[in-house]
Order: structure tokens, then sequence, then C-alpha cells
């Protein structure tokens, strides 16, 4: 080596040595993992870069569970990760052997990818400037670590599925006749592995159709009818004449493919060509010689229709089927060598799992180091036992009984459910105006049908684009996409016509100009349709916020129509109406208050005091672009030149209305919301809140400009209507909120309803605290805040540690609390600045709310409607209601024959709302209900209570279910409103025996 050469490696290895003098920001830990991941110099010299940049940023949290030595670790391995990830987007050259993945940063810093991501939420915030500077504003985009995290979820459904599908078709090693133990149990391992290595194989080579988890499932099955064919008769854990897997016959026998389509509900076409896809990888990655099944004698096609199906000679007898694994092996390994940061044979494998047990598929019931023990522990049959029986009608959990059977509704049984509504009921449909419709459109001022049909052609395609070219950064199969845009058109326009039947009802004439020509509308809806068969496939290229982006809508103008598209489609399963509830809550909550939503366009009209502050923080919405603009764009991504378009600026739409952004919208967690998951099929709801009559409004008002008079009658203009409506859905979901969160800290009746009043003063006296913020924020404030002034003994960390146990909590409520734009390091730009919230609370909160605070103590009562006043906009403010009614739900019988009845209210809220008394309600093994007595005694003594007469049937108390949460429609019918009172007390209901 050269002195030069020697000069200059000398030189790096100081740049990056812990040892150097401005290593400052570097902990230790950054060069272990460096080193144990053998990174090259040039990029380990840029990650140092982001930490000592990032140095002066506090990521410790006073409600952390991580030591500082843990968050460390998360900090190093998610700059690592970035350095790697961005640096190829400025065309840095990176040698294969030199690819640094996120699954080895994770598996070398000994990390799970569940916590990884939860830090990594924090860390974009706090990182954003930085990482702007380094990488450029679009940063977030090119990182792609959300869509990469929906990408984890669909795959662990998708194991779980194969786990679950795999042991019900194939027995046990304790069930195998004529082979010893350890040898069925590396074949029944072997067997499994295969199998899923196979989908990996197939997943490499038809990426684009394994963009949602119906086509994965679709995969999944072709692979399992492999399998079937070919694994030895002696796993089978079924009969053919005899499963329930094998109802599709005929003179020839099984139609083996038809059966698995009924049994898991996909489309026969799609998974003989997936199956045809899986053979041809076995010939060209294992070279193996197909034959025609109707040639063969084997022994798995018995009494099996072999017509159409494919059969490999001893493709998994014993000398092969370890070699067939270790080549697909090594094909899967080139393959994620190039592409991807994830090693998905983890899903199935336990060796160094990089998953939190809860997300495995049962890997360690199926992995190579596989135990017998496993296979039969009493544990697993004893938890199942114990597994509470729900409502027949209500999808608590996901549990449905169904006579004496209990189905799980999984992810993926949801979403094949949904799919074959989908493909049922909207499939079948013309993807074109009905008659009908049409004479809605003929009715308006002009024929509009023409301009209807031709918005939707470039708003769908906008959002499912036919081809993938043109720097777009989601890839899209040309026939998946077509197929997915015809399915949300047909959708569109039953809905449409569904909605204007109901207007011109209400309104009692069939011209409907003023809604049918708002442009805002219509992109709703198509945007709502989008949505719907998005969330139908489980899609994790094109979620909601991509979809807004895409026409140039935000969340409070989608917020707008979820309700009536939700209570005009009567057909839309339970889980899709779960689903857009769900998404209902995440609108409210704080997407329709960040940064850029059409809100604040409203808010300045309706309230022109705000309008200093709005400007302020520049939260107002950006135009809208028109029709031509996003057409324009399509034709770029095709490859095409772009046509020349004009300035999108400050112009109004067709209502004379400021168009709305076409934005980067944050990404929506893909959050499950228990508490919107146990309406019963009679008492289903509408999602939306009943407050202000909003069910009797005509559409018209809300996509009006905000500025026009209520165009059909009122006076109020369209502005103050549509705020009216959003602040009294906030209140309600507030109410909910409130409710449970002080049950679960113990809180009386009065701090409850003190907490409700401060809420309710924040939202009408001092809104602006609302902006850019998220509601639970302002609630937690509420409560501890309530909780000072009226001597509770309560501290923040218990009401965080009590907030994290809410099915919405979200990390970063407590601990990245907006509190505006700040300059940061002189000129290098301005960014986002987050505090946790305890800071947020004693600089902002307190210095605002004080005077409402005060107004609760006795000295500071008569003082309370001047301090109001003062705060300036006193004059004209909504009168305050006491806590709103919430809709009730009573227990569910669940025994014909006894007296048995079960709340659907979730097991982990019944815990924390029964007296510590109640719990001697239940009996659990391992846990006596008497002194000294054995579980096997006390199941024997609940068999025989429960097998004696009626005199001594079993009462229980249950508690009603008047706290479950999301219940935002009618209840038997009738609307609640939230101006009526209710009792706080715990309701408690007893149910009498049967006579």
């Amino acid at each position: 080596m050269s002195s030069e050469a020697a000069a200059a490696a000398a030189a790096a290895e100081d740049a990056v040595s812990p040892n150097s003098e401005d290593g400052g920001g570097v902990g230790a830990g950054f060069y272990d993992l460096c080193k144990g991941l053998d990174v090259g110099e040039d990029l380990k010299r840029e990650a140092v870069s982001l930490l000592k940049e990032s140095k002066n940023i506090r990521f410790a949290s006073p409600f952390g569970t991580r030591q500082p030595i843990e968050i460390e670790k998360f900090r190093a391995a998610y700059v690592l990760f970035c350095a790697a990830k961005l640096r190829k987007g400025q065309g840095k050259e990176e040698k294969k052997e030199e690819r640094i993945r996120l699954c080895q940063v994770l598996r070398c810093s000994k990390l799970k990818l569940d916590d990884f991501f939860k830090e990594a939420q924090q860390f974009s915030l706090k990182f954003d400037q930085i990482l702007s500077k380094f990488y450029g504003s679009d940063w977030e985009e090119k990182l792609e670590l959300k869509q990469l995290e929906k990408y984890i979820k669909l795959l662990t459904d998708a194991s779980k599925f194969y786990d679950k599908a795999y042991k019900e078709l194939f027995s046990s090693p304790s069930n195998v006749q004529h082979c010893s133990i350890s040898g069925c149990i590396r074949k029944y391992s072997e067997f499994y592995h295969f199998g899923w290595l196979l989908f990996l194989a197939l997943r490499i080579h038809t990426p684009e159709l394994f963009k949602d988890l119906v086509s994965c499932i679709h995969g999944l099955v072709a692979i399992l009818a492999i399998l079937i064919i070919h694994v030895p008769t002696e796993f089978r854990n079924f009969t053919i004449q005899d499963s329930f897997h094998f109802v599709k016959r005929s003179e020839k026998g099984v139609d083996l493919l038809a059966s698995l389509c009924q049994t898991y509900h996909t489309l026969e076409d799609h998974l003989k060509r997936m199956m045809g896809k899986a053979q041809n990888l076995i010939v060209d990655i294992l070279n193996r010689n197909p034959s025609l099944a109707s040639e063969c004698k084997a022994e798995n096609f018995d009494q099996i229709n072999t017509d159409g199906l494919i059969y490999f000679k001893d493709l998994l007898d014993e000398r092969s089927l370890q070699s067939s694994i270790l080549i697909l092996g090594r094909h899967y390994e080139n393959a994620i060598n190039t592409q991807g940061e994830l090693d998905e044979r983890m899903f199935v494998n336990d060796e160094e799992n990089l998953l939190d047990s809860e997300s495995t598929s049962g890997a360690t019931f199926c992995s190579t180091r596989f135990k017998f023990e496993s296979l039969a522990s009493p544990t697993r049959t004893i938890k199942s036992m114990l597994n509470l029986p729900r409502s027949p009608s209500s999808p608590t959990n996901g549990c449905f009984i169904n006579s004496s059977k209990m189905v799980q509704m999984t992810p993926v049984s949801s979403a094949m459910t949904s799919a074959k509504w989908l493909r049922d009921v909207i499939s079948s449909l013309p993807p074109k105006p009905s008659t009908e419709l049409e004479r809605f459109f003929a009715s308006c001022d002009r024929d509009i049908t023409s301009d209807v049909t031709r918005r939707a052609d470039i708003i769908l395609e906008a959002i499912f684009p036919s081809s993938s070219s043109g720097g777009r950064s989601i890839s899209f199969d040309t026939t998946w996409a077509k197929e997915r845009k015809m399915e949300a058109l047909k959708l569109y326009y039953r809905v449409l016509e569904a909605i204007c039947k109901a207007e011109s009802q209400l309104l009692s004439e069939n011209n409907l100009t003023s809604l049918l020509s708002n442009e805002r509308f219509h992109r709703c809806m198509l945007a709502c349709s989008a949505e719907i068969v998005l969330a139908t496939h489980k899609s994790v290229v094109m979620m909601l916020p991509d979809v807004l982006r895409a026409v140039g809508l935000t969340a409070f103008d989608l917020s707008k129509v979820i309700e009536s598209f939700v209570r005009h489609e009567e057909t839309l399963p339970r889980e899709l109406k779960r689903h857009l509830n769900s998404l209902e809550e995440q609108l409210l909550e704080s997407k329709a208050l960040e940064k850029g939503s059409s809100l604040y366009n409203s808010l300045i009209v309706v309230r022109p005091a705000l309008a200093v502050e709005i400007n302020r923080l520049a939260l107002l919405a950006d135009p809208m672009p028109s029709l031509d603009e996003i057409e324009v764009h399509n034709i770029a991504d095709r490859g095409l030149p772009p046509l020349p378009s004009r300035k999108h600026g400050a112009l109004p739409d067709q209502n004379g209305e400021a168009r709305s952004p076409k934005r980067a919208c944050n990404e929506f967690r893909s959050v499950l919301v228990e508490r919107n998951s146990f309406t019963p099929p009679t008492k289903e709801r509408l999602l939306t809140f009943n407050s202000l009559k909003s069910r009797v409004l005509t559409l018209q008002p809300t996509f009006a400009s905000p500025n026009q008079r209520n165009p059909v009658g009122g006076g109020e203009t369209c502005a103050e209507i549509g705020i009216k409506i959003f602040f009294s859905k906030i209140l309600k979901l507030a109410a909910i909120r409130i409710r449970s969160l002080c049950e679960r800290l113990r809180q009386s009746q009065q701090i409850l309803e003190r907490v409700y009043s401060i809420f309710q003063q924040i939202l009408f006296h001092q809104t602006a605290l609302f902006f850019n913020r998220h509601v639970d924020q302002l609630i937690l404030c509420c409560l501890y805040g309530v909780a000072k002034v009226s001597h509770a003994n309560l501290t923040f960390k218990e009401i965080v540690n009590n907030y994290r146990k809410e099915p919405q909590w979200k990390v970063g409520v407590f601990r990245s609390v907006f509190v505006g734009f700040s300059s940061a390091n002189g000129n290098a730009g301005v960014g986002l600045n987050h505090v946790d919230i305890i800071t947020f609370y004693n600089e902002i909160f307190i210095p605002s709310v004080k005077p409402l605070l005060w107004g609760l103590t006795d000295e500071g009562a008569h003082m309370q409607d001047r301090n109001i006043t003062d705060a300036g906009q006193g004059q004209g403010s909504p009168k305050l209601y006491p806590f709103t009614k919430l809709p009730d739900m009573s227990p569910k019988k669940v025994s014909a024959s006894h007296n048995v009845y079960v709340s659907p209210l979730r097991q982990s809220k019944v815990d924390t709302l029964l007296p510590p008394s109640a719990k001697s309600y239940y009996a659990c093994v391992g846990e006596s209900t008497r002194a000294y007595q054995s579980p096997s005694k006390d199941l024997t003594d609940i068999n025989k209570r429960l097998n004696c007469g009626a005199k001594n049937r079993l009462g229980f108390d249950m508690v009603s279910d008047s706290v479950v949460a999301g219940s935002f429609g009618y209840q038997n019918g009738s609307s609640a409103s939230s101006e009526a009172a209710v009792t706080f007390n715990l309701p408690v209901k007893r149910e009498q025996p049967d006579d």
C-alpha cells in the first residue's frame, strides 16, 4: 500500500473511531453494531454524521419504559438503516456484498421488528430536519418504512393462515402410523418448510400479484393443493370421503381445487393460475419433470378427480426433499441479496426470530428445532377450553358462534369473506351509471353524465394506475389495477345512486345540481369506494393516505361522506363497516386536525378570531388540483410527455371554494379498534355521531363553499354546519374515551363530569389547542388538570400507564406533542417541534386553560364566565352540555339450556370495571374457587352445577356494555342526543333464571 493510501485509510479510520475528538453524540454501541455487520467505511462515516447532527436531540421520555442504553440501540439501528437505504437514492454505488438490510441490523442489535417500528415513529419526527438536510424532503417516501411495516403485517397474517391450514390438513407426528417419532417430526417439519419456501419463490417471480392479502391467500392455497397431491398419505389429517374440506364431488371423484375454493373462499381461475406458476417454478428451479396426474397410479389420487392436475414423481420423497429445500433456500437468498429488507423465512422459523411471540405463526410447532412435547401439550388444550364463548350475533374479538361450533374470525377469513361480497354483489354490476342514475344526472340544470363518467375514469386511474412507469414509487400489476379500478367504479355508481334517491326524497325533487355538480363530493365518493376495495383485499401498496394524496383531498373532506356511504350500502359486510368505523375515529382524533386540512379553511370562516393563529402555523389547505392536472399527471406517469397545464394557485373550484391540497399525508396506522366490533346485526351502527340531528341534513350544505348559505334553508353558512357536525363528533368520541379512561383509573362521577366539561370548553373557547394535535393529548391533559384542582391522588404516570391499555393508544400521543414551528441551527431551515406531554402540559396547556380549571374551584366559580369572555371567544359560543349519553348493550345468552350470559365487553375492560369481589364469579385453572381445592375438583364442581336442575343454575352479575366505544350511530333505531344527561354509576344488570 502506498503512503498516500495508508494516510487516507488512517484518516478514514480516525473519522469513525469512537475515540476521535469529534465523536460527540456517537455511542460505542454504534461502532459495535458496525463491526458486527462489517459496515463499509463510506456508509459508517455517513451514519456517524447523522448521529452527530442529532446529538442535541432528546430521545428519552418521562413515560418511556426503556433504559437509555436501549434507546441508544434503537437510535443506532435506525440511523444505520436510514443511511444504508437512503444513500442509494443519491446514486451512490453499493456493492452487492456490502448491502445492509433491516433484518440484519435488527438481528445484530438483538431488537424485535415490532419494537423497532414503534420507536421509529418517534425517531422519524425527531430526525425529520436532519434527514431532510441530507437526503431531501421526500426522504420518508424513499425510506418506505411505513409500507414495510404494513408488508410485515400482511406476511404475519399469511403465515398464520398457512400454519393453521397445514395443521388441519396434515397429521402431527403423534398420529402417524408406522413411523419413528424422530423421523416423522423431521419429515413433518420439512414438508412445512418446503411449502413456505415454494410460496416465497412464487412471491419473488410474481411480486405484482402479492400486494394484498387476498392474492397471498390464493398463492398459499395453491401451495396447499400441491402439498395435498405430493405429501405421503400417512401424514394426512383427513380422509377424502369424510373431510369437510372436500365437498365438491363428481362421478370421477373429489374436485380438489373447487373444494379448496369452497373452503377458503378463493376464486378457482385465480387458484389455477397460481398453481400453474408454482408448478413452473418446480420445473425451472428444482428441475423436476411434470406428469399428468391422470397417468399416474399414486396413492395420493385415490378418490380424487385427476383431470387437469399435475404430478411430480418423488418430489417429496426422503431422498430429494432435503435437497429441494436447500435449492429453494439458496434461490431465495440470492433474491433477497439484491432486493427486500427482510428474510421472510423467519415467519416459519423461530431461530433468531425478529418477531414478537404474538406475531409468529406458530414457528415453534414446525421449526427445525421442532419438539414433540409441543404437539401434545395439555396447556394448549386447557387454554382452548377456557376461551369464553361470545355472542352468536356479536363478533367480539372476532369470535362467532354457529350452533355448537365456534369460528374464529381472523384477518384472513375477514378478508376472504369481504372479497366474496365484492365478487358476488359488486362485480356483477355494470361499469356505468344505471338508467335511474342517469335520470338524476339529466335532471340537473344540465346533463352531467359525461362529466361524472370522465371524472370517475381520471380519479380512479390516479388511484389504480395502469402503468408503474414515470417514477411512481408504488408498482402495480396492470391486471390487478384494472380489476380493482373496475370494482371501485361499480361500487361508486351503486352508492351514488342510493344517495341520490335519499336526497331526492328529503328535498322532494330530482334536481340535485348543487350536490351532483360538486367536485369535492364526487372525489370523496370515489376515494371512499377505492378505500373499500383496497381494504377488502388488505392491500399494502395503496391505502388511504396514498388515496387522498392521489386525488387531492384531505382527511376532513373524506370524513363528510363515510357515514352516508355506509348508510346507503346496506350489503356492506360487517368487517368493512368496522374498518370504516375505525377509519372515521382516526380522522376525528388527529388526521382532520393536521396541517393542510381543509378543516381550517372552514374554521377560519366560522371563527375569524382564529385566523391569526391558523395563518401563523400555515395550517390552511393548499388548492385542490383540477381534473386536468390530475389527468396530465396520470399521462406523465405512463411515460408520455406531459400536456401544458395552468398553475393551480388559489383558484376556486366549481363551487367557489378554494381547492384543497394535493399534499403528503401522514400514514394511517393499521390499528384494530376493538371497541367498534361489538354490534349485533340487529343493532348495526352507522359509524357517526347523532348530535345536532346531522342525519336529517342533506349532503348539499356539507360540501358547498364555506361562505355559502345553507342551500336548503336555515340561514347558517355551510362552514358553520360542517364545523358544528365535526365538533359534535369529536365531543362524542371524547366522551367515550374519557369515560373509559376514568373507569380504568376508578375516578369518581364528579371527576368524569369535570373532565368532559373542561374538554368542551377547550374545544369551544380554546380551539387553537387542537391545531395539529391528537384529541387524546387534550384528554390526558384535561384529566390531569382536573385531578390537580380536585385534589385527586392521581399522577401523570398513572394516567399514561392506564392510557396504554386503551385499544387506540399510540406512543406518540404522550411522547410527541406538537408545539409549533421553530428555526433550528440558524439558517438550517424550519422544522416541526415536538415535546413530551408533560412539557406541553406545563408550557402550553396550563397557561391557556388555567382560568377554566380555576373555574372548577369554589373560589373561582363566579369568575368563570368572565375568564371565558377574556379568552376572546365567549360571545356566541355554543351551549355546554352535560356528559353525553352513550348507547347501552345487554349481555347475550349463549346457552339454550342453561342460564349463562356473556357480555360483549372485552375481557380486559371487564377485569378493570368489576370490583375485586367480582373475581369470584370466574374460576380459572390453577386458581381455586375454594381454599385448598385442586383445579380438577374445581372443574368437576363447575360441571356438576351446570348439569344440575334449573333451581341451582348459575347466576352471573354481568356488566352492561354501556362503555363500548365506537357506538357512532342509532341504537335500536333511535338517536342518542349529545344534550342528554347520563347517570355515571356503573350499570349492572342481573339476569333471572329461566322459569
